[in-house]
C-alpha cells in the first residue's frame, strides 16, 4: 500500500486549559473520501484546525509525508491543503466571480478548476456572478466558499460541515459537487453530521467521541454496526 496524503498521529490540541484532542490517528489516502462523524462538541472542526495550524497541534502530521505540525496556515495551503470552514468565510463585499478568482493560487496558472467549470456546476453561481457574496443564501453562500478553495487547485480539501442549515436540495448540489471533486483526483477530508450524505459518499469513516477515534472502517461496517452508531452518533 503506497503512503497516505496526509497521515496524522498523537494529535492532542488544546483550547486554554482544555484538553480537546487526545491522541487523534488518522489517514487520508490520495483521492479518498474520508468522513469524520461524531456528535457536535466531541473535536471534529479543532482537528481539521489542528491540521491547518490555526489551533496549535501537538502531535505529527505528515502532508506527503513531510511533518507540517505548527507550519502557518498561509504556507500549508501553498502545499496543496485547502480548507473550507463551516462559517461561509466569504467576502460579503465582493462579487461572487471576485470572490472566486480570489481563490486562485497562482493567478492565470491552469489547474483543475476554472470558475468556468463552477458556473457550469452552479447555474445560480453564473446569474449572480456580478452580484456581492454579502447578498446571497446560505446555500449560495456554501457553495462559493467551497468553489472558492478549490480554485487554489489543492489536492486535499478539509470541508467543515458542508451541509449544516442548508435544504435537502442544496444537500443534494453539494453532494455532487464533492463526488466531482474526489472524480478529479483532489482527496476530501469531509467533517459531517449528516450520516446520510457521509455513508453515500465516502470510501472510509471515523467516528470521534471525547477528543477521539472511536471507531475505524467503511461505511458498510458502520451500517451493520448498531451499537457505535447509537452510542457515539444517534442524538
Amino acid at each position: 500500500m503506497s503512503a497516505p496524503l496526509l497521515s496524522v498521529r498523537g494529535l492532542n490540541a488544546y483550547y486554554g486549559k482544555s484538553h480537546i484532542l487526545r491522541g487523534v490517528d488518522f489517514d487520508v489516502g490520495a483521492g479518498e473520501i474520508v468522513a469524520l462523524l461524531g456528535r457536535n462538541g466531541v473535536g471534529r472542526s479543532t482537528t481539521v484546525k489542528a491540521v491547518m495550524g490555526e489551533v496549535e497541534p501537538k502531535g505529527r502530521v505528515l502532508f506527503r509525508g513531510r511533518d507540517i505540525a505548527g507550519m502557518k496556515p498561509h504556507k500549508i495551503a501553498r502545499l496543496g491543503i485547502g480548507y473550507v470552514p463551516e462559517n461561509r468565510d466569504i467576502f460579503p463585499g465582493l462579487t461572487v466571480r471576485q470572490n472566486l478568482l480570489l481563490g486562485e493560487k497562482t493567478p492565470g496558472r491552469k489547474g483543475r478548476w476554472t470558475v468556468e467549470d463552477f458556473f457550469a456546476l452552479f447555474p445560480n453561481l453564473r446569474e449572480r456572478a456580478d452580484t456581492a457574496g454579502g447578498v446571497l443564501s446560505g446555500g449560495e453562500q456554501q457553495m462559493l466558499t467551497m468553489c472558492r478553495t478549490l480554485m487554489g487547485d489543492p489536492d486535499l480539501a478539509m470541508i467543515d460541515e458542508p451541509t449544516e442549515g442548508l435544504a435537502p436540495k442544496v444537500v443534494d448540489q453539494v453532494g455532487h459537487l464533492l463526488e466531482e471533486i474526489a472524480r478529479r483526483g483532489v482527496a476530501i477530508l469531509l467533517v459531517e453530521q449528516k450520516l446520510t450524505i457521509a455513508l453515500r459518499i465516502s470510501k472510509r469513516l471515523y467516528v470521534m467521541g471525547h477528543g477521539k477515534i472511536v471507531f475505524e472502517g467503511t461505511p458498510e461496517t458502520l451500517r451493520a454496526d448498531a451499537a457505535i452508531r447509537k452510542e457515539w452518533l444517534e442524538v
